[in-house]
């Protein structure tokens, strides 16, 4: 039922997948795939090519790089470990994570490194989910302690499974930092996420791989989604320069072939459209067994003060929307819609109210907006006309 009162016609994968083609046509990305779940009915299809000028038809069922759509299925596994007792929102990190203790905070986000105070509270697990960590990206400053966290190799940028050091390393070298900001104060993305994937693997003693398939895929179903891609299945990613799709990863030797030294919860996983689409499912369906209603609701609930979705970090990502757990939230003229997109092309989006959830998957980054714009619209102008 739609969130007007009046029932609206199934969206279909193929309609909106429409709306896109004349993009793919132009070259703006070399292929798509477009999958919906609408009232528990699933479809997908796809367009184009895996790559500019290629002949070969992008499939359907490919596994892509997700990059930033991990972090939806970081904080549902958090969740799971929450109900599970092993984790609770409001305890410190540091409880795992000994080298977080007795953080120091810079006095300004562009003042030297050694200008700083003692943190008001420790960061906390929820700290950590909503991105109010203290630390994360920086557009408003020329900041000494965000470029010492680039030199040391932290990750920023596209993902890079050969990039960074081994989690024990990756989460010493940023203990040797002082916080931008005091723990709970601003939303920065998304350095958070990343020691929440270190926190989860510490807290249960299990390599964060296997936690998420023994505790979110394989109940799931989710059987393509990991840190290593199958190479049968797996399309190249492009970076684009000018007016120029250039190779960003390949397949045959793609940086995702083999398992990473750091399995980074910010954006290292892959998967594919019917994957995605299971884990939106269960998050339309109340949790399915896996979450509670009230995780679910955590999740999907913007989490923010006015004044934190107003911050340089917030203005630049959110676009006017808030954050709850490891997804978007926004009020959009056809209801809630929540999710989140990845800096390599894809994006998933659900409307709780009209039971839909719906999936983008290119392979270009930066992220291709005209397309975004015209997946986005389409399933949106489908969802205000069956209002009518």
């Amino acid at each position: 039922m739609s969130g007007g009162g009046g029932r609206i016609r199934r969206v279909h994968a193929e309609q909106v997948l429409s709306a896109i083609t004349p993009l793919l046509d132009a070259g703006r990305v070399p292929g798509a795939v477009v999958g919906l779940r609408h009232e528990g009915r699933v479809t997908v299809a796809a367009g184009g090519t895996t790559a500019p000028g290629g002949g070969d038809r992008l499939p359907a069922d490919c596994v892509v790089r997700i990059a930033s759509n991990t972090k939806p299925m970081i904080a549902a596994l958090t969740m799971v470990l929450v109900q599970d007792g092993v984790l609770a929102l409001d305890k410190p990190v540091e409880r795992h994570l000994p080298e977080l203790a007795l953080r120091r905070v810079l006095r300004r986000v562009d003042g030297p490194l050694d200008d700083t105070v003692a943190a008001h509270r420790p960061v906390t697990v929820e700290d950590l989910l909503t991105m109010r960590m203290g630390f994360g990206w920086v557009f408003e400053a020329d900041s000494p302690a965000f470029a010492a966290a680039a030199d040391l190799g932290l990750g920023f940028g596209p993902p890079d499974p050969t990039g960074q050091p081994a989690p024990d390393e990756w989460i010493a070298r940023f203990a040797t930092l002082p916080l931008l900001e005091q723990p709970g104060r601003v939303w920065r993305y998304e350095l958070a996420f990343a020691v929440l994937g270190v926190l989860l693997a510490r807290a249960t003693g299990q390599p964060l791989a296997t936690l998420l398939a023994e505790r979110l895929f394989d109940p799931l179903g989710m059987t393509a989604t990991g840190f290593t891609a199958d190479p049968a299945r797996l399309v190249p990613a492009f970076v684009r320069d000018g007016d120029a799709l250039v190779p960003f990863d390949g397949v045959t030797d793609s940086r995702w072939l083999a398992p990473p030294r750091f399995p980074d919860a910010r954006g290292g996983l892959v998967s594919t459209a019917a994957d995605l689409l299971r884990f939106a499912g269960m998050l339309l369906d109340g949790g399915d067994g896996l979450l509670t209603a009230a995780s679910v609701a955590a999740m999907t609930t913007d989490q923010l003060t006015a004044e934190q979705r107003r911050g340089p970090s917030a203005a630049t990502f959110l676009d006017s929307g808030g954050w709850g757990y490891g997804v978007g939230v926004t009020e959009r003229p056809v209801g809630r819609r929540y999710g989140w997109a990845g800096g390599l092309g894809t994006l998933w989006y659900s409307w709780p109210d009209h039971g839909l959830a719906a999936v983008l998957l290119t392979q270009v980054t930066p992220p291709t907006a005209d397309v975004f714009e015209a997946f986005t619209g389409s399933v949106e102008g489908m969802l205000a006309r069956g209002r009518r």
